[in-house]
């Protein structure tokens, strides 16, 4: 019997304070103003408590850990759940895509 596929993509909201930051700000010369400020992400946990543990400082990005507000499903949900490696490529298309309409976006 197959595997059943528990890899998910994920994107969290970012304060836009993020943009104080100079390696976040680097990162994103095309950044629209007013457009979102995000951390793409991968996990092969539940989004919901892959965010929680960002937040608790377990195994964090230090941007979702100090700026994290929110998940934002509507941008990813409709991908999940999916394999490992479609998730490791997806990860990447999805932060790509959010550059390209203007997102401030981080991945790890």
């Amino acid at each position: 019997m197959p595997r059943r596929h528990h890899h998910h993509v994920y994107v969290v909201e970012l304060s836009t304070d993020v943009l104080y930051e100079a390696r976040f700000k680097k990162a994103n010369p095309d950044y629209i103003p007013g457009k979102p400020c995000v951390y793409v992400g991968m996990t092969g946990l539940d989004p919901d408590l892959r965010f929680d543990k960002h937040k608790a400082g377990i195994q964090s990005n230090r941007y979702v850990e100090k700026f994290g507000l929110r998940l934002l499903p509507e941008l990813y949900a409709v991908y999940n759940p999916m394999p490992y490696e479609a998730a490791c490529e997806m990860e990447v298309e999805l932060g790509i895509a959010l550059r390209e309409a203007g997102y401030g976006v981080w991945q790890a």
